[in-house]
Protein backbone atom coordinates (compact mmCIF):
# COMPACT_ATOMS: atom_id res chain seq x y z
CA UNK A 1 0.00 0.00 0.00
CA UNK A 2 2.50 2.40 0.24
CA UNK A 3 3.96 3.85 -2.80
CA UNK A 4 7.76 3.69 -1.73
CA UNK A 5 8.46 0.26 -1.31
CA UNK A 6 10.98 -1.16 -3.36
CA UNK A 7 9.70 -3.28 -5.41
CA UNK A 8 10.74 -4.22 -9.41
CA UNK A 9 10.62 -7.11 -12.00
CA UNK A 10 14.04 -8.25 -11.85
CA UNK A 11 16.12 -8.13 -15.77
CA UNK A 12 17.77 -11.47 -17.26
CA UNK A 13 20.64 -10.49 -16.79
CA UNK A 14 19.70 -10.17 -13.12
CA UNK A 15 18.23 -12.98 -13.01
CA UNK A 16 21.63 -14.93 -14.49
CA UNK A 17 23.80 -13.25 -12.11
CA UNK A 18 21.84 -13.97 -9.08
CA UNK A 19 21.14 -17.84 -10.24
CA UNK A 20 24.88 -18.03 -10.42
CA UNK A 21 25.44 -16.41 -7.14
CA UNK A 22 23.17 -18.43 -5.87
CA UNK A 23 25.25 -21.54 -6.83
CA UNK A 24 28.44 -19.49 -5.16
CA UNK A 25 27.06 -18.25 -2.38
CA UNK A 26 28.57 -20.51 0.45
CA UNK A 27 32.01 -19.41 -0.86
CA UNK A 28 32.72 -15.62 -0.06
CA UNK A 29 35.33 -15.54 -1.89
CA UNK A 30 33.88 -16.46 -4.97
CA UNK A 31 30.80 -14.33 -4.22
CA UNK A 32 32.68 -11.40 -3.53
CA UNK A 33 34.46 -11.69 -6.76
CA UNK A 34 31.24 -12.72 -8.97
CA UNK A 35 29.85 -9.40 -7.51
CA UNK A 36 33.08 -7.34 -8.30
CA UNK A 37 32.87 -8.63 -11.69
CA UNK A 38 28.51 -8.27 -12.50
CA UNK A 39 28.98 -4.29 -11.41
CA UNK A 40 32.32 -3.58 -13.58
CA UNK A 41 30.54 -5.37 -16.40
CA UNK A 42 26.72 -4.12 -15.96
CA UNK A 43 25.15 -0.82 -16.62
CA UNK A 44 23.53 1.22 -13.71
CA UNK A 45 20.29 0.20 -14.61
CA UNK A 46 20.90 -3.63 -14.64
CA UNK A 47 23.15 -3.08 -11.05
CA UNK A 48 20.60 -0.98 -9.17
CA UNK A 49 17.91 -3.51 -10.58
CA UNK A 50 19.45 -6.13 -9.15
CA UNK A 51 19.82 -4.59 -5.68
CA UNK A 52 16.33 -3.18 -5.64
CA UNK A 53 15.22 -7.16 -6.07
CA UNK A 54 16.89 -8.12 -3.00
CA UNK A 55 16.26 -5.31 -0.83
CA UNK A 56 12.39 -6.17 -1.75
CA UNK A 57 10.17 -7.71 1.00
CA UNK A 58 9.03 -10.09 -1.77
CA UNK A 59 12.61 -11.04 -3.57
CA UNK A 60 12.29 -14.57 -4.82
CA UNK A 61 16.00 -14.83 -3.44
CA UNK A 62 16.14 -14.47 0.28
CA UNK A 63 19.02 -16.65 0.87
CA UNK A 64 21.04 -14.12 -1.12
CA UNK A 65 19.63 -10.80 1.12
CA UNK A 66 22.87 -11.52 3.51
CA UNK A 67 24.76 -10.18 0.04
CA UNK A 68 22.69 -6.87 -0.04
CA UNK A 69 25.71 -4.79 1.54
CA UNK A 70 28.15 -6.18 0.09
CA UNK A 71 26.30 -6.07 -3.43
CA UNK A 72 25.91 -2.19 -2.66
CA UNK A 73 29.61 -1.58 -1.15
CA UNK A 74 30.51 -2.83 -4.83
CA UNK A 75 28.11 -0.46 -6.42
CA UNK A 76 29.28 2.56 -3.94
CA UNK A 77 32.83 1.97 -6.11
CA UNK A 78 31.43 2.47 -9.41
CA UNK A 79 31.76 5.64 -11.24
CA UNK A 80 28.31 6.40 -11.90
CA UNK A 81 27.49 5.56 -8.26
CA UNK A 82 24.84 8.62 -7.23
CA UNK A 83 24.04 8.91 -3.17
CA UNK A 84 20.27 7.63 -3.01
CA UNK A 85 18.76 8.01 0.19
CA UNK A 86 15.53 5.52 -0.86
CA UNK A 87 18.08 2.60 -1.61
CA UNK A 88 19.72 3.54 1.56
CA UNK A 89 16.58 2.98 3.62
CA UNK A 90 15.55 0.25 2.67
CA UNK A 91 18.81 -1.20 2.57
CA UNK A 92 19.03 0.15 6.37
CA UNK A 93 15.83 -1.58 7.13
CA UNK A 94 16.81 -5.27 5.44
CA UNK A 95 20.15 -5.33 7.86
CA UNK A 96 17.66 -4.00 10.72
CA UNK A 97 15.53 -7.03 9.92
CA UNK A 98 18.19 -9.63 9.73
CA UNK A 99 19.50 -8.26 13.33
CA UNK A 100 22.80 -6.44 11.89
CA UNK A 101 22.39 -3.40 14.07
CA UNK A 102 25.86 -1.40 13.29
CA UNK A 103 25.66 -1.70 9.54
CA UNK A 104 22.09 -0.63 9.50
CA UNK A 105 23.03 2.37 12.36
CA UNK A 106 26.19 3.04 10.20
CA UNK A 107 24.20 3.41 7.23
CA UNK A 108 21.63 5.96 8.50
CA UNK A 109 24.10 8.02 10.47
CA UNK A 110 26.15 8.26 6.78
CA UNK A 111 23.19 9.18 5.19
CA UNK A 112 22.17 11.59 7.40
CA UNK A 113 25.52 13.60 7.69
CA UNK A 114 25.32 13.25 3.68
CA UNK A 115 21.84 15.09 3.47
CA UNK A 116 23.14 17.82 6.86
CA UNK A 117 20.53 20.53 7.55
CA UNK A 118 18.84 20.02 4.58
CA UNK A 119 15.16 19.38 6.38
CA UNK A 120 13.24 18.52 3.57
CA UNK A 121 15.65 15.97 2.54
CA UNK A 122 15.99 14.63 5.88
CA UNK A 123 12.51 14.48 6.43
CA UNK A 124 11.82 12.31 3.18
CA UNK A 125 14.74 9.90 4.23
CA UNK A 126 13.19 9.51 7.95
CA UNK A 127 10.33 8.53 5.83
CA UNK A 128 11.61 6.30 3.48
CA UNK A 129 13.25 4.68 6.59
CA UNK A 130 9.69 4.10 8.62
CA UNK A 131 7.75 2.98 5.26
CA UNK A 132 10.87 0.03 5.08
CA UNK A 133 11.16 -0.71 7.76
CA UNK A 134 7.17 -1.18 8.11
CA UNK A 135 7.26 -3.34 4.70
CA UNK A 136 10.01 -5.23 6.36
CA UNK A 137 8.07 -6.15 9.90
CA UNK A 138 10.93 -5.35 11.69
CA UNK A 139 9.69 -3.81 15.11
CA UNK A 140 13.22 -2.65 16.39
CA UNK A 141 13.80 -0.57 13.58
CA UNK A 142 10.10 0.57 13.11
CA UNK A 143 10.10 2.38 16.42
CA UNK A 144 13.75 3.90 16.23
CA UNK A 145 12.87 5.39 12.78
CA UNK A 146 9.21 6.57 14.18
CA UNK A 147 10.79 8.34 17.05
CA UNK A 148 13.99 9.95 14.34
CA UNK A 149 10.61 10.93 12.34
CA UNK A 150 8.30 12.13 15.09
CA UNK A 151 11.05 14.18 16.76
CA UNK A 152 12.11 16.02 13.34
CA UNK A 153 8.29 16.92 13.01
CA UNK A 154 8.00 18.12 16.28
CA UNK A 155 10.75 20.53 15.74
CA UNK A 156 9.68 21.83 12.36
CA UNK A 157 7.63 24.86 11.01
CA UNK A 158 7.59 23.58 8.05
CA UNK A 159 3.70 22.77 6.49
CA UNK A 160 5.05 20.03 3.76
CA UNK A 161 7.65 18.70 6.35
CA UNK A 162 4.88 17.66 8.89
CA UNK A 163 2.47 16.56 5.73
CA UNK A 164 4.71 14.30 4.73
CA UNK A 165 5.70 13.23 7.99
CA UNK A 166 2.50 12.38 9.22
CA UNK A 167 1.74 10.54 6.26
CA UNK A 168 4.53 7.82 6.71
CA UNK A 169 3.66 7.57 9.92
CA UNK A 170 -0.17 6.81 9.25
CA UNK A 171 0.90 4.74 6.88
CA UNK A 172 4.04 2.55 8.44
CA UNK A 173 1.46 2.13 11.44
CA UNK A 174 -1.10 0.47 9.46
CA UNK A 175 1.16 -1.51 8.19
CA UNK A 176 2.44 -2.87 11.28
CA UNK A 177 -1.20 -3.34 12.13
CA UNK A 178 -1.15 -1.18 14.63
CA UNK A 179 -4.23 1.19 13.11
CA UNK A 180 -5.66 2.16 16.77
CA UNK A 181 -2.46 4.41 17.01
CA UNK A 182 -2.55 5.33 13.27
CA UNK A 183 -6.11 6.68 14.10
CA UNK A 184 -4.67 8.90 16.92
CA UNK A 185 -2.29 10.13 14.84
CA UNK A 186 -5.20 11.21 12.26
CA UNK A 187 -6.29 13.43 15.26
CA UNK A 188 -3.28 14.60 16.33
CA UNK A 189 -2.74 15.51 12.42
CA UNK A 190 -6.25 17.77 13.27
CA UNK A 191 -4.82 19.80 16.37
CA UNK A 192 -1.72 20.44 14.21
CA UNK A 193 -4.35 22.39 11.29
CA UNK A 194 -4.11 19.59 9.13
CA UNK A 195 -7.19 17.71 7.92
CA UNK A 196 -5.76 13.99 7.33
CA UNK A 197 -6.09 13.56 3.07
CA UNK A 198 -7.47 10.27 1.14
CA UNK A 199 -4.07 8.85 1.82
CA UNK A 200 -4.28 8.65 5.55
CA UNK A 201 -7.79 7.23 5.75
CA UNK A 202 -6.94 4.14 3.23
CA UNK A 203 -4.23 3.47 5.42
CA UNK A 204 -6.44 2.96 9.00
CA UNK A 205 -9.62 1.53 6.74
CA UNK A 206 -7.26 -1.29 5.49
CA UNK A 207 -5.41 -1.40 8.68
CA UNK A 208 -8.78 -2.35 10.49
CA UNK A 209 -9.89 -4.21 7.66
CA UNK A 210 -6.47 -6.42 7.49
CA UNK A 211 -6.87 -7.34 11.19
CA UNK A 212 -10.48 -8.26 10.75
CA UNK A 213 -11.80 -5.64 12.83
CA UNK A 214 -14.43 -4.75 9.48
CA UNK A 215 -17.06 -2.05 12.28
CA UNK A 216 -14.02 -0.37 12.88
CA UNK A 217 -13.20 0.06 9.39
CA UNK A 218 -16.83 1.02 7.85
CA UNK A 219 -16.61 3.38 10.99
CA UNK A 220 -13.73 5.11 9.33
CA UNK A 221 -15.56 4.50 5.67
CA UNK A 222 -18.28 6.66 7.28
CA UNK A 223 -16.11 9.05 8.69
CA UNK A 224 -14.46 9.40 5.49
CA UNK A 225 -17.64 10.06 3.90
CA UNK A 226 -18.76 12.48 6.07
CA UNK A 227 -15.60 14.95 5.59
CA UNK A 228 -16.68 15.41 2.21
CA UNK A 229 -13.80 12.48 0.55
CA UNK A 230 -14.74 10.29 -2.17
CA UNK A 231 -14.62 6.72 -1.59
CA UNK A 232 -13.35 5.64 -4.76
CA UNK A 233 -12.30 2.01 -6.45
CA UNK A 234 -9.20 2.22 -4.33
CA UNK A 235 -10.61 2.17 -1.03
CA UNK A 236 -13.73 -0.12 -2.30
CA UNK A 237 -10.95 -3.12 -3.41
CA UNK A 238 -9.45 -2.83 0.48
CA UNK A 239 -13.02 -2.80 1.77
CA UNK A 240 -13.42 -5.86 -0.46
CA UNK A 241 -10.19 -7.31 -0.08
CA UNK A 242 -10.39 -7.19 3.89
CA UNK A 243 -14.18 -8.77 3.81
CA UNK A 244 -13.11 -11.66 1.44
CA UNK A 245 -10.06 -11.87 3.73
CA UNK A 246 -12.20 -13.10 6.35
CA UNK A 247 -14.82 -14.82 4.18
CA UNK A 248 -17.37 -12.54 4.39
CA UNK A 249 -18.51 -13.41 1.32
CA UNK A 250 -22.32 -11.53 1.74
CA UNK A 251 -20.99 -8.38 2.72
CA UNK A 252 -18.73 -8.50 -0.17
CA UNK A 253 -21.85 -8.89 -2.22
CA UNK A 254 -23.25 -5.67 -1.18
CA UNK A 255 -20.04 -4.19 -1.30
CA UNK A 256 -20.48 -4.31 -4.79
CA UNK A 257 -23.51 -3.67 -5.58
CA UNK A 258 -22.94 -0.35 -3.24
CA UNK A 259 -20.45 0.81 -5.87
CA UNK A 260 -22.52 0.04 -8.97
CA UNK A 261 -25.11 2.55 -6.56
CA UNK A 262 -22.50 5.01 -6.22
CA UNK A 263 -21.31 4.74 -9.98
CA UNK A 264 -18.06 4.20 -8.83
CA UNK A 265 -16.12 1.92 -11.10
CA UNK A 266 -14.62 -1.70 -10.90
CA UNK A 267 -11.01 -2.41 -12.44
CA UNK A 268 -9.21 -5.21 -12.64
CA UNK A 269 -7.79 -5.37 -8.82
CA UNK A 270 -11.73 -5.45 -8.03
CA UNK A 271 -12.23 -8.20 -9.66
CA UNK A 272 -8.47 -9.67 -8.26
CA UNK A 273 -10.33 -8.97 -4.53
CA UNK A 274 -13.20 -10.85 -5.04
CA UNK A 275 -12.04 -13.79 -7.19
CA UNK A 276 -9.25 -14.35 -5.16
CA UNK A 277 -12.03 -14.74 -2.20
CA UNK A 278 -14.33 -17.46 -4.04
CA UNK A 279 -13.01 -20.53 -2.73
CA UNK A 280 -14.96 -22.96 -5.30
CA UNK A 281 -13.07 -21.21 -8.28
CA UNK A 282 -9.29 -20.58 -6.48
CA UNK A 283 -9.54 -24.47 -5.48
CA UNK A 284 -10.46 -25.28 -9.12
CA UNK A 285 -7.44 -23.06 -10.87
CA UNK A 286 -4.95 -24.76 -8.44
CA UNK A 287 -4.78 -27.97 -10.46
CA UNK A 288 -5.69 -27.47 -14.10
CA UNK A 289 -4.59 -30.91 -14.99
CA UNK A 290 -6.69 -32.95 -12.46
CA UNK A 291 -9.57 -30.63 -12.27
CA UNK A 292 -12.29 -30.85 -15.02
CA UNK A 293 -12.55 -26.86 -15.13
CA UNK A 294 -16.35 -25.03 -16.65
CA UNK A 295 -15.25 -23.81 -20.01
CA UNK A 296 -18.60 -21.40 -20.11
CA UNK A 297 -20.05 -19.04 -18.04
CA UNK A 298 -23.26 -21.54 -17.69
CA UNK A 299 -21.47 -24.35 -16.74
CA UNK A 300 -19.43 -22.14 -14.40
CA UNK A 301 -22.69 -20.59 -12.92
CA UNK A 302 -23.71 -24.22 -12.70
CA UNK A 303 -21.48 -25.08 -10.13
CA UNK A 304 -20.83 -21.81 -8.08
CA UNK A 305 -22.29 -21.90 -4.20
CA UNK A 306 -25.13 -18.96 -3.90
CA UNK A 307 -22.51 -16.37 -2.62
CA UNK A 308 -20.12 -16.87 -5.21
CA UNK A 309 -22.46 -17.15 -7.93
CA UNK A 310 -23.94 -13.73 -6.96
CA UNK A 311 -20.47 -12.20 -6.74
CA UNK A 312 -19.42 -13.30 -9.88
CA UNK A 313 -23.11 -12.02 -11.30
CA UNK A 314 -21.94 -8.69 -9.86
CA UNK A 315 -19.04 -8.58 -11.36
CA UNK A 316 -19.64 -10.01 -14.90
CA UNK A 317 -21.89 -6.74 -16.01
CA UNK A 318 -18.75 -3.96 -15.20
CA UNK A 319 -17.08 -2.10 -17.83
CA UNK A 320 -13.66 -4.54 -17.25
CA UNK A 321 -13.75 -6.49 -19.88
CA UNK A 322 -14.52 -3.98 -22.05
CA UNK A 323 -11.47 -2.17 -20.70
CA UNK A 324 -9.23 -5.17 -21.58
CA UNK A 325 -10.21 -5.72 -24.83
CA UNK A 326 -10.11 -4.02 -28.08
CA UNK A 327 -12.11 -4.72 -31.55
CA UNK A 328 -11.56 -3.47 -35.01
CA UNK A 329 -11.73 -4.48 -38.77
CA UNK A 330 -7.93 -5.71 -38.28
CA UNK A 331 -7.34 -7.37 -35.05
CA UNK A 332 -9.18 -8.58 -31.74
CA UNK A 333 -7.09 -8.10 -28.85
CA UNK A 334 -7.76 -9.33 -24.91
CA UNK A 335 -4.81 -8.39 -22.66
CA UNK A 336 -4.73 -10.37 -19.79
CA UNK A 337 -2.27 -8.46 -17.82
CA UNK A 338 -2.51 -7.34 -14.30
CA UNK A 339 -5.04 -10.37 -13.30
CA UNK A 340 -4.67 -12.79 -11.22
CA UNK A 341 -5.61 -16.67 -11.98
CA UNK A 342 -9.27 -16.32 -10.99
CA UNK A 343 -9.73 -12.61 -13.01
CA UNK A 344 -8.21 -13.85 -16.08
CA UNK A 345 -10.32 -17.19 -15.77
CA UNK A 346 -13.25 -15.28 -15.73
CA UNK A 347 -12.68 -12.53 -18.18
CA UNK A 348 -11.34 -14.87 -20.24
CA UNK A 349 -15.21 -16.90 -20.36
CA UNK A 350 -16.81 -13.53 -20.59
CA UNK A 351 -14.78 -12.36 -23.90
CA UNK A 352 -15.81 -15.94 -25.62
CA UNK A 353 -19.05 -15.04 -24.89
CA UNK A 354 -19.13 -11.94 -25.50
CA UNK A 355 -16.93 -12.89 -29.27
CA UNK A 356 -19.92 -15.27 -29.97
CA UNK A 357 -22.70 -12.35 -30.14
CA UNK A 358 -20.45 -10.37 -31.59
CA UNK A 359 -19.66 -12.84 -34.36
CA UNK A 360 -23.51 -13.65 -34.69
CA UNK A 361 -24.40 -10.53 -35.08
CA UNK A 362 -21.70 -10.65 -37.93
CA UNK A 363 -23.92 -12.85 -39.89
CA UNK A 364 -26.15 -10.52 -40.57
CA UNK A 365 -23.79 -8.29 -42.92
CA UNK A 366 -23.18 -5.74 -40.38
CA UNK A 367 -19.98 -6.07 -38.99
CA UNK A 368 -16.61 -6.83 -40.63
CA UNK A 369 -15.02 -10.06 -38.86
CA UNK A 370 -11.28 -8.93 -37.79
CA UNK A 371 -8.31 -10.09 -39.46
CA UNK A 372 -6.11 -11.47 -35.96
CA UNK A 373 -7.53 -12.56 -32.78
CA UNK A 374 -4.93 -11.88 -30.08
CA UNK A 375 -4.94 -13.10 -26.43
CA UNK A 376 -2.27 -11.32 -24.47
CA UNK A 377 -1.02 -13.20 -21.23
CA UNK A 378 2.56 -12.45 -20.76
CA UNK A 379 5.67 -14.58 -20.78
CA UNK A 380 5.97 -14.83 -17.16
CA UNK A 381 8.99 -11.66 -16.45
CA UNK A 382 6.51 -10.28 -13.22
CA UNK A 383 5.73 -14.01 -12.02
CA UNK A 384 7.14 -15.32 -9.21
CA UNK A 385 9.23 -18.03 -11.18
CA UNK A 386 10.41 -15.86 -13.91
CA UNK A 387 9.47 -17.18 -17.44
CA UNK A 388 6.39 -18.93 -16.30
CA UNK A 389 3.31 -17.49 -16.60
CA UNK A 390 0.20 -19.43 -14.42
CA UNK A 391 -1.95 -16.96 -16.29
CA UNK A 392 -0.30 -18.12 -20.05
CA UNK A 393 -0.60 -22.03 -18.55
CA UNK A 394 -4.15 -21.65 -17.39
CA UNK A 395 -5.16 -20.26 -20.88
CA UNK A 396 -3.65 -22.49 -23.18
CA UNK A 397 -5.03 -25.34 -21.19
CA UNK A 398 -8.53 -24.24 -22.00
CA UNK A 399 -7.82 -23.46 -25.36
CA UNK A 400 -6.72 -27.08 -25.33
CA UNK A 401 -8.88 -28.56 -23.99
CA UNK A 402 -11.58 -26.35 -26.42
CA UNK A 403 -9.35 -27.42 -29.36
CA UNK A 404 -9.19 -23.74 -30.15
CA UNK A 405 -7.27 -22.85 -33.15
CA UNK A 406 -5.24 -20.34 -31.42
CA UNK A 407 -1.93 -21.01 -30.86
CA UNK A 408 1.25 -19.45 -28.98
CA UNK A 409 2.65 -16.69 -31.08
CA UNK A 410 6.42 -17.59 -32.68
CA UNK A 411 6.96 -13.83 -32.30
CA UNK A 412 6.13 -13.30 -29.04
CA UNK A 413 5.47 -15.67 -26.19
CA UNK A 414 3.12 -14.27 -24.05
CA UNK A 415 0.82 -14.15 -26.80
CA UNK A 416 -2.07 -16.63 -28.17
CA UNK A 417 -3.25 -15.89 -31.82
CA UNK A 418 -5.36 -17.39 -34.56
CA UNK A 419 -6.86 -15.81 -37.93
CA UNK A 420 -10.26 -13.99 -37.19
CA UNK A 421 -12.29 -16.45 -39.38
CA UNK A 422 -10.53 -19.42 -37.58
CA UNK A 423 -11.93 -18.15 -34.81
CA UNK A 424 -15.51 -17.38 -35.95
CA UNK A 425 -16.21 -20.71 -37.30
CA UNK A 426 -14.65 -22.18 -34.07
CA UNK A 427 -17.00 -19.64 -31.71
CA UNK A 428 -20.05 -20.04 -33.95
Amino acid sequence: MVASAIQCALTKQGHRFLSTLSVNAGDPSAANKLIGKFVASSPKSISLNALSHLLSPDTTHPHLTSLSLLLYSRIKEASWFEFNPKLVAALAALLDKQGRYRESEALISEAVSKLGHRQRELARFYCNLVESHSKQSSNHGFDSSYTLLYQLLRNSSSAYVKRRAFESMVGGLCTMDRPVEAESLMEEMRVEGLKPWVFEFRSVIYGYGRLGLLREMLRIVHQMENEGLVIDTICSNMVLSSYGAHNELPQMVSWLRKMKTSTIPFSIRTYNSVLNSCPTITAMLQDLKKNDIPLSMGKLNAILEADEARLVQELVGSRVLEDAMVWDSLEVKLDLHGMHLGSAYLIFLQWMEEMQNRFKFNDDGKLVVPAEVVVICGSGKHSTLRGVSPVKTMIKEMMLRMRSPMKIDRKNAGCFIAKGRSVKDWLC
